[in-house]
């Protein structure tokens, strides 16, 4: 199987994973930030458990990389907190808009045009996805929300950076980083009711919606580009309700339907448009 065919695999499967974090953390009454300090403890632990011997060189590129997640994931807490969960989802995904506009520059990676165009459909299904949710007056969370996106794209840019190495371990920095902050911040928040549900929930988070999404994600990130890792990530929202519904019935509205279809549909044609292209590519470096 070809390389890029095996990171866009994977990078859906991290989308996949990223996508069950909206139920795993509807099975947990605790307060945000000590959700995330204890999601990020585990997947740290389980980050350390699969490397085992991680290669902490702290470049340049390790560093930036783990300090942009951190600061998505701290945000995009902060986000939730003081703007609707959909202003904070929809303005966080202007991701690949910043990836797309920087990665000529920084990677010399230049969008494709099955990829502009997989943008313009996302940003139509984005609208409609969720259009009955949005809300006005909320200005420090939309804020944090699109800083959130500005740095999940800076993130994605520099794991790009490193493809000829090992990215994994800027995930393992980051979300060392992230449980240290967050859980120094829950020591000022009631204590969190611990039983087996939410328990369960939190292992759940750590090693399947960020643990293996880890794992995934380092895999994908060196195999293909930084765009299309970051449009094949919009999977993510489209898939939250979806697992929400099948688990505890909260069904979504009809325009999230469609625009979940539609944000599907771009990724997938944009995905198949961009391996016959490699496939063309290929037969010709062959046939020379």
């Amino acid at each position: 199987m070809r390389r890029d065919i095996k990171g866009i695999m994977a990078m859906a499967a991290t989308a996949v994973c990223w996508s069950l974090g909206g139920l795993f953390i509807k099975l947990v009454d605790w307060p945000t930030v000590t959700i995330a300090g204890a999601r990020s403890l585990i997947a740290a632990l389980f980050i350390l458990a699969v490397v085992r011997r991680p290669k902490l060189n702290f470049g340049k590129n390790q560093i930036i990389a783990a300090v942009a997640y951190s600061f998505t994931m701290l945000l995009f807490i902060y986000a939730n907190k003081h703007t609707t969960s959909a202003n904070a989802i929809l303005l966080q995904y202007g991701a690949p808009v910043y990836v797309m506009l920087l990665s000529g520059v920084m990677l010399g990676e230049r969008p494709l045009p099955e990829q502009v165009g997989a943008l313009v459909a996302i940003v139509v299904g984005m609208g409609l996805f969720f259009a009955d949710s949005l809300s006005l007056g909320h200005l420090a969370g939309d804020i944090a929300a699109v800083g959130s996106g500005l740095t999940f794209a800076v993130h994605i840019l520099f794991m790009r950076r490193q493809k000829g190495g090992s990215p994994i371990e800027s995930l393992l920095l980051s979300h060392g980083m992230t449980a240290i902050v967050a859980l120094c911040i829950s020591l000022f928040l009631p204590a969190p009711v611990m039983n087996a549900k939410s328990i369960a929930s939190i292992f759940g988070l750590g090693i399947v919606q960020i643990g293996f999404a880890a794992v995934f994600f380092s895999f994908a990130i060196k195999r293909i580009s930084a765009i299309q890792s970051s449009l094949i990530a919009i999977i993510e929202p489209a898939l939250n309700p979806v697992w929400v519904f099948l688990v505890i019935g909260e069904k979504p509205t009809g325009l999230a339907i469609v625009g979940g279809v539609i944000i599907v549909a771009a990724v997938v044609v944009s995905s198949v448009i961009s391996v016959s292209r490699g496939a063309r590519v290929s037969d010709k470096e062959a046939a020379a």
